[in-house]
């Protein structure tokens, strides 16, 4: 009986039309930014010198103060709305319900104007002892100042959508824990402190780092209250030099640089979260920036064996 081997060849496959579809792609996007740069009406030297002026700075920085105060209304409020959506109360979880009902179904747009004009139909806020007349009272306009508006229009509207984020988070995490801490006599909030929400985070925070981000661009809504943060000054220095679409540059790149460090940002929480769930964290970004820029590894000798191609045997 004898042997005779014949060698298989492996040829890759060609794949042409992905080249000529990345071609197409590139000469579409290389157009439009051509078309965009070499705008004849496009004067690129005032967006060069309005990209640092103080103004926008002071704008850049009211919107990340906007952003900071907003979120920490609204996590910190849809923590406690998302517990009161889960309570067995039921009068608790209706008003939690209600709430966050209300407030998902209505235009923030909407809630910071009516803050804005609360004075309208409520011209004196106070407090005091039903049916005398021993209590404060202030002037609305006083109290709530455009800029407290549209905190209050930010902040209560996204405590709606973090009491959801935060609800998921705690479904996700095992009823059965729960009861193995509460047969151990532990107290409802103290389970949910220090037994679910620790590990309802890994659910949580990459939502949380979207509406973070998304917080970020809802913040130019404050115009309409006259609160001067980045988009608000933009316009009003384009209202007084006309150059609005140079401005509208300034002031995108002022946000794509604020939602860039805040997505940067958002990886590292989300890293430092998955830690557990995973047997090896992924590398961060400078870890790979190290590796391809200081790191050469030579490559192993092959051997002789593995230079011969591969074979199928066949019996004669």
């Amino acid at each position: 009986m004898s042997q005779a081997t014949e060698a298989v060849k492996a040829v890759p496959l060609r794949h042409p039309w992905r080249w000529v579809s990345g071609v197409i792609v590139l000469a579409i996007t290389g157009g439009i930014v051509y078309t965009i740069v070499t705008a004849p009406s496009l004067n690129w030297n005032v967006v060069w010198a309005y990209l640092f002026q103080d103004l926008i700075f002071k704008g850049v920085l009211l919107t990340l103060e906007l952003t900071a105060i907003a979120m920490a209304i609204g996590v910190g409020l849809g923590v406690v709305l998302a517990v009161m959506r889960l309570s067995p109360n039921p009068v608790v979880s209706s008003v939690s319900w209600f709430y966050i009902w209300f407030f998902r179904g209505t235009p923030v747009l909407v809630q910071i104007f009516f803050w804005y004009n609360l004075n309208a139909v409520l011209p004196h806020i106070g407090i005091g002892i039903p049916f005398t007349h021993i209590g404060l009272q202030a002037s609305t306009n006083t109290l709530i100042s455009p800029l407290l508006a549209v905190i209050l229009g930010l902040g209560l509207n996204e405590a709606a959508y973090m009491a959801e984020i935060v609800r998921a988070g705690i479904i996700s995490v095992e009823h059965g824990q729960t009861e193995a801490a509460q047969a151990l006599g532990m107290r409802r909030l103290l389970v949910m402190r220090r037994i679910v929400l620790p590990q309802a985070m890994r659910v949580i925070i990459p939502p949380t780092g979207n509406e973070t981000i998304s917080m970020l661009k809802t913040s130019s809504l404050a115009f309409i209250a006259a609160v001067p943060e980045l988009f608000t000054r933009s316009e009003q220095i384009a209202s007084a030099n006309f150059d609005i679409i140079e401005l509208l540059f300034v002031a995108s790149a002022w946000y794509l640089a604020m939602t860039s460090i805040l997505t940067l940002g958002q990886y590292y929480v989300e890293r430092y979260y998955a830690r557990g769930s995973q047997r090896e964290l992924p590398p961060t970004p400078l870890q790979r920036f190290r590796r391809v820029l200081f790191t050469f590894h030579a490559q192993p000798p092959v051997p002789p064996e593995a230079e011969a191609p591969l074979s199928i045997q066949r019996r004669g």
